[in-house]
């Protein structure tokens, strides 16, 4: 079912909410109702029909002061989806307004959801909230990762005037299995601290969160990033987290990539076949 949300706000706001079931032995994109400047174009099985795999659109491309974008998803019983985006996220310098982006997603029982979007860039002089929530029954399971680069490497410029708000949640039968909340402004200590951003640009967070085995944890570290950026693996009870720091997004993005070539046929069962869009 396709059908446009209801008008809430004359604002700049826009939202997307998607439902995946899964039918036989087909995980089948139910629900896809937006509102403003988020799409999804149509289901995806570039590895069969038992995982739907979906690329989000923001056709304005970033975000800018006051925007608010809400994204949810819902992964019913036994069903298999993959979220993706085509490009990386920009959070746009701003005149004064927050800008905001809040993910919440909700994995049902013996359900698998990936969350693998490509970088965010966030320029100087933004403002902006990043929050993540993931709902996790007992026996579900669920990979995602983050990127996150301060500034426009590419043209020198370096994260100096504005704010950025992280919170990231993960629940699994209502209780939590990770909780991280920072944030930090232009020319904040932390960000040359060693016990902060170390004066790096780039940082990335991997999260798996499904049973793990010692020898899957001595795979994963036996791979290390090609820019040989500073970085760890570790794992907490039913959590496997990777971490990157250094100053390459795409040298995080294929360390995070190789993992997840590991990661996935111990998670799913499936071997890692990656999305096309990353190619593009």
């Amino acid at each position: 079912m396709t059908s446009r949300l209801p008008l809430t706000s004359p604002a700049w706001h826009a939202e997307l909410h998607l439902g995946f079931v899964r039918i036989d032995e087909r995980t089948v994109l139910r629900e896809n109702r937006h509102f403003g400047p988020l799409r999804v174009q149509k289901a995806l099985y570039p590895e069969g029909e038992a995982v739907c795999q979906v690329i989000l659109l923001h056709p304005p491309s970033g975000i800018a002061g006051g925007d608010q974008l809400r994204i949810s998803a819902e992964i019913g019983a036994g069903a298999d989806a993959q979220l993706t985006t085509p490009g990386a996220g920009k959070w746009y310098r701003s005149g004064g307004p927050e800008a905001a982006q809040r993910l919440a997603f909700t994995v049902a029982e013996r359900a698998t959801l990936e969350w693998l979007p490509q970088e965010t860039i966030v320029f100087d002089g933004a403002r902006a909230r990043m929050e993540t929530r993931v709902q996790l029954a007992a026996d579900s399971r669920y990979i995602g990762w983050d990127i996150l680069c301060l500034g426009r490497a590419a043209a020198g410029e370096r994260f100096e005037n504005g704010r950025f708000d992280l919170f990231y949640r993960i629940d699994r039968e209502e209780k939590p299995i990770w909780i991280e909340r920072g944030g930090f402004s232009g020319h904040d200590a932390m960000l040359g601290s060693p016990a902060g951003w170390a004066g790096a640009t780039v940082c990335g967070t991997l999260l798996a969160a499904f049973p793990q085995t010692p020898e899957l944890l001595a795979a994963c570290r036996k791979i290390a990033p090609n820019d040989q950026a500073s970085h760890a693996l570790t794992t907490l009870p039913g959590l496997l987290v990777a971490r990157y720091l250094g100053d390459s997004s795409e040298a995080a993005r294929l360390w995070f990539a190789r993992l997840w070539e590991i990661l996935r046929p111990a998670c799913t069962g499936r071997p890692a076949v990656p999305p096309r869009i990353w190619n593009t």
